[in-house]
């Protein structure tokens, strides 16, 4: 058998363990777990990489004694085909009830809520979902690397790159540097809200004729008087098992050792970065600290909504496309399922675990899904969209459907904090905006993109967020 992969394939990381500058071709044995599609277009391209997530994850499995899981169709050739039957999507239709203590009493004040309940839904997400952040983590000093005036289509801004310096003076074998940069209006008259979105992809500070043809959403947030910041996802925590002991904030804070079943995976780790750079936020005198937003697509969407269920320093989210681990329902057999986020391309992003319930387990066991990850949130509005699940090029595989119930059935702990829940419980046609409550959510016609909700969202967010116009 001969193959041939692209020696360019390498993981985006901040781990400068991982991303070899010499990246090895994968052997035909590691593509059959680690590229079964032979698309290497993803985070274990790269030979060293893929060893060592292969060993983190077999050694998690051991802690479970889980001798093997039922494979996701994203993660084996082999697997049975992802499901797009709605008749055949929802074979778990009872929900928690995120009104119900762990005693069987119902929730009926938003004292018990805060006091009670709401302990009881982050305990379970701690615990079996996304895991538990160290009761001490180490320090963050920010330092302003650069300023520039420049121009964003027509506007006039001001942008700072900021590196967020993580202490490892514990393990001064890894080292984390935080990517974050922060643009607002050159000429606002005081602090201005900012929409704080999270990046995946490597970020390159734009400059010249790229710095004024900025992407069409920070055209529109800078029209509000509003500032933006984008943040690295991978300069936290990297993009795969084998940053788990090797780079990242997770293998600073255990110390190059493999996690415990509940300790965090990736998504709370950006979690963790975004509310340090909150941190920095409250210090800057340009932004209002009090009206930060969070956006994300698909796996940053993921984040920002862990985010905002986390930090409630954080006032609104853009949630787009986040699917399996977002606001899709768990229990959902549609599009992707849970247990492609058990395997060995994604399990990094979750509590180790996570993975019993991809056998023995079933998603029907989990004591929470992602309607309580929503409820989270309130009563702090949140903005859920998606694309359509149907035609080439479609958003099947995030569920937008999926997220639509989980917000629906999000709605009663909104409402007893006072709040305007979604105000449907059967999905609208497609491109209806659902935006008079704290939940929101529109699906367009597009595939896999936030591009075409960013309008939508911002009338939104201009219901929460005000401040000064940019003359």
């Amino acid at each position: 058998m001969s193959l041939t992969v692209a020696l360019a394939c390498v993981p985006a990381s901040g781990n400068a363990q991982s991303a070899a500058s010499n990246p090895v071709a994968l052997t035909p044995a590691q593509v059959a777990i680690c590229d079964p599609h032979k698309s290497c277009d993803h985070n274990l391209c790269d030979a060293r990489t893929c060893d060592q997530t292969l060993t983190d994850y077999q050694q998690m499995l051991g802690q479970l004694h889980i001798t093997s899981l039922r494979p996701g169709p994203a993660n084996h050739k082999d697997a049975p085909p992802p499901n797009f039957d709605e008749s055949k999507a929802n074979p778990y239709p009872k929900l928690p009830d995120p009104l119900i203590l762990n005693n069987g009493k119902k929730v009926t004040t938003a004292k018990m809520w805060w006091e009670q309940r709401r302990p009881q839904i982050v305990e379970d997400f701690d615990r079996e979902v996304y895991g538990r952040v160290p009761p001490h983590t180490p320090k963050v000093t920010w330092e302003v690397a650069g300023t520039s005036r420049e121009t964003a289509g027509k506007f006039a801004v001001i942008t700072k790159q900021l590196v967020g310096h993580v202490d490892n003076s514990s393990y001064p074998q890894i080292s984390v540097n935080i990517r974050l940069s922060l643009t607002t209006p050159a000429n606002a008259s005081g602090p201005v809200p900012i929409i704080l979105q999270f990046s995946s992809s490597a970020m390159t500070p734009p400059s010249g004729a790229r710095a004024a043809a900025e992407p069409l959403w920070k055209q529109l947030v800078l029209e509000k008087g509003w500032g933006y910041a984008v943040i690295s996802t991978t300069s936290i925590q990297a993009e795969n098992g084998a940053g788990l002991t090797s780079g990242g904030i997770i293998g600073l804070v255990n110390k190059g050792q493999f996690r415990k079943p509940d300790d965090w995976g990736a998504l709370r780790a950006w979690a963790w970065g975004a509310s340090r750079a909150m941190d920095y936020f409250e210090t800057d005198p340009s932004v209002d600290a009090k009206q930060v937003g969070l956006e994300g697509h698909s796996r940053d969407g993921k984040a920002a909504l862990v985010t905002m269920a986390y930090d409630q320093r954080f006032a609104i989210a853009y949630v787009s496309s986040s699917g399996t681990g977002g606001s899709k329902l768990l229990r959902r057999n549609f599009g992707e399922p849970l247990e492609d986020l058990a395997a060995e391309r994604e399990y990094h992003w979750m509590a180790g675990n996570f993975l019993k319930y991809a056998g023995p387990l079933t998603a029907n066991d989990l004591p929470v899904d992602a309607h309580e990850l929503i409820a989270l949130c309130a009563p702090r509005p949140v903005f859920i969209g998606g694309g359509s699940t149907v035609g080439p090029g479609s958003d099947n595989a995030a569920d937008a459907p999926g997220s639509f119930m989980a917000a629906v059935a999000a709605g009663p702990v909104y409402k007893l904090l006072g709040k305007k829940d979604l105000g449907a419980t059967t999905l609208p046609p497609m491109e209806t905006a659902l935006i008079n409550g704290e939940i929101g959510f529109r699906q367009h016609t597009g595939g896999h993109t936030d591009v075409p909700n960013w309008p939508t969202f911002l009338i939104f967010a201009s219901h929460t967020l005000h401040g000064p116009v940019a003359h």
